[in-house]
């Protein structure tokens, strides 16, 4: 979400609503529930550390660990061939590639990324003047200075929002329009919690670290669809031992780091991890307060997908699918119930 500045009112005369025409308006839509203490020119103090590395963080960067082996020996495979066809020097493609990670914070990068791959975009005036005072008054609740992320909405009917890269925090037109001001804050601070946490910034340099091997992998799984011809066999042959060395390589490496049976359920640990993170964000939005709203938020969300569920009840494989337990422990998000759980010690 990309701040735009809203005209304050008097800093003397209390709390400051946001700017905009529904503070005098007969039935406001969505409602403005929010007590704004941290308007335009008041003092705001700002915490000694913005950001920090949870546990959660690491565990995402440690777990991916097999991954980067993995996209690492793909990327030296490619050095050596453009060492030997086109003579470029073997270390320039390892370099680059190593050090692509710090787009993860570059702000123009970011843009590329909000804009073609989340298929975010900027708020619009009416929408940045609703924006705006909500995610400075969660940010100056925090602590934090709101100016250094940038705020982006996404055009879409379902109630959700994004914490990505280093400074991307996004919001679905939906959650814009129709939460009341509190409830939108309740948001906002938990994908604050998750920039300030560091689980933003990891999981996108574990996506982006593993994108070797995973792109080896598809082209690998492309080739094994496709027609054979007798003549292609020797060559298919060959890339699939190279590729077997590459993963053989790779499994080794991070059997040894972790041990075979551990390396067996990564999969299902990585995804603890995520969900372990999106506790912690709920938890840093009920810290700051918004425990009551968030709730609210949960339950809605709960009970739309518990009416969704029923719409698709005649789909009885694909739910059992959905609902099985490998499936439950393979996902990055904990269910509703156990989030409100986990908050009702904040209520």
């Amino acid at each position: 979400m990309t701040p735009p500045t809203a005209q304050p009112q008097d800093p003397g005369d209390g709390p400051v609503p946001p700017s905009g025409p529904h503070p005098n308006a007969a039935a406001p839509h969505p409602p403005d529930d929010l007590i704004y203490e941290h308007g335009t020119g008041r003092r705001v103090y700002y915490t000694a550390h913005q950001r920090r590395v949870d546990i959660t963080a690491l565990g995402q960067l440690a777990l991916a660990l097999p991954a980067f082996l993995t996209s690492a020996l793909v990327v030296l495979l490619v050095s050596t061939i453009l060492d030997g066809c086109l003579g470029l020097p073997f270390w320039i493609p390892a370099v680059f590639w190593l050090a692509s990670g710090a787009l993860v914070f570059h702000r123009p990068t970011e843009d590329l990324l909000a804009r073609y791959l989340l298929g975010l975009r900027r708020p619009m005036p009416q929408e940045a003047a609703r924006l705006e005072p909500v995610w400075r008054e969660v940010t100056a609740i925090a602590g934090i200075d709101g100016a250094l992320y940038q705020l982006w909405v996404e055009e879409s009917d379902d109630l959700n929002a994004y914490a990505a890269a280093g400074h991307i925090v996004g919001v679905t037109r939906f959650a814009l329009e129709q939460l009341p001001s509190g409830q939108l804050a309740a948001v906002l601070a938990h994908e604050l919690g998750h920039h300030t946490g560091g689980h933003a910034w990891s999981s996108l340099l574990s996506q982006w670290y593993g994108l070797p091997g995973r792109a080896l992998w598809r082209a690998l799984r492309a080739m094994a669809r496709s027609v054979v011809t007798p003549a292609r066999c020797a060559v298919y042959l060959a890339v699939g031992v190279l590729l077997l060395a590459i993963g053989g390589l790779a499994s080794t490496a991070a059997a040894v780091l972790y041990g075979f049976p551990l390396f067996l359920v990564l999969p299902y640990l990585s995804a603890a991890v995520g969900r372990r993170a999106e506790l912690r964000a709920d938890r840093h939005a009920a810290a700051l307060g918004f425990a009551p709203k968030l709730a609210e938020v949960l339950e809605m969300m709960h009970t739309s997908e518990a009416r969704a569920r029923q719409m698709t009840l005649a789909a009885a494989e694909e739910r059992a699918e959905r609902d099985s337990t490998p499936a439950r422990l393979l996902s990055t998000h904990p269910d509703y119930p156990t989030r409100l759980h986990h908050l009702r010690h904040y209520l």
